[in-house]
């Protein structure tokens, strides 16, 4: 198993792809660093209100709670809408998928006739896609900002190490929806979509309707969107650990068995 681990990293590490993705993340959060410090400056906020731009008492208030932020209430703000959720779920499906386009499955499976450990292998490879995308997202959000004129509160570096586990856990359990879409429909192009709509909150907001509609119990708040959206709070910053951590591991187990019967119960 640690044998297909190593040559999975390697190859991510080594894959155009992977960079691909990290360069795109990189130049989005620039721009909204950029995006964030024009809206929150009182100067380009005059500027814009001479130019005919509608700006009101409201949005000077918004500007002002923007220019009190701390370093993790930017970030949070920033990532909990589902763009980090999107990046890990879509990269890593396109990751998983080259195993079927470029043969490498039939090699894997071939030599190590275990397909459990092929599975396992891949669980892992998304623990470490997860968490450096997570982490290069952080970092970059926690530094952006400084380019641009903003000088957002500091916080203590346990608490931002804290806000980095707790981020990475249902990030992790996301990437291996695609890995479990993959392996049901042997192409990326469904788990391309599902990431996109479920990272993007769109499941939350519907089964959150139907929920209210049909008088039924907050289900919504179960999905990994919505536990992500909870991890932090700016009064009480990570306040729902237990909650992260179960729906982390149960989707996680979810997601895993059906890999597992997925790889055991189709040919390759």
């Amino acid at each position: 198993m640690f044998n297909m681990l190593r040559m999975d990293l390697r190859r991510m590490f080594r894959s155009r792809g992977f960079k691909i993705v990290l360069l795109v993340t990189a130049a989005l959060i620039l721009m909204v660093s950029l995006m964030i410090a024009m809206v929150s400056d009182p100067a380009s906020m005059d500027d814009m209100s001479a130019q005919g731009a509608d700006i009101d008492e409201y949005d000077r208030q918004m500007a002002e709670e923007m220019r009190s932020m701390t370093q993790l209430d930017l970030v949070h703000e920033t990532l909990c809408n589902g763009f980090l959720l999107c990046v890990v779920g879509i990269g890593f499906t396109l990751f998983v998928g080259g195993d079927f386009s470029g043969g490498f499955i039939k090699n894997t499976c071939c030599a190590q006739l275990r397909r459990g450990t092929y599975v396992l292998s891949k669980v892992l490879t998304a623990g470490v896609y997860s968490g450096i995308l997570t982490l290069w997202c952080i970092v970059l959000m926690l530094l952006a900002p400084r380019l641009f004129g903003m000088r957002p509160l500091a916080n203590a570096v346990p608490d931002i190490l804290q806000y980095v586990f707790w981020m990475w856990l249902p990030h992790w359990a996301f990437a291996l929806m695609g890995l479990a879409i993959v392996l049901l429909t042997r192409s990326t192009t469904l788990g391309v979509m599902v990431s996109s709509v479920a990272g993007g909150n769109l499941t939350v907001l519907t089964l959150g309707t139907l929920n209210r509609l049909l008088h039924l119990p907050p289900f919504e708040r179960y999905l990994l969107a919505s536990v992500v959206n909870g991890v932090y709070t700016p009064q009480g910053g990570v306040t729902q650990a237990g909650m992260v951590l179960a729906c982390a591991v149960g989707w996680a187990v979810v997601y895993g068995a059906v890999s597992l019967l997925a790889m055991e119960k189709r040919d390759i």
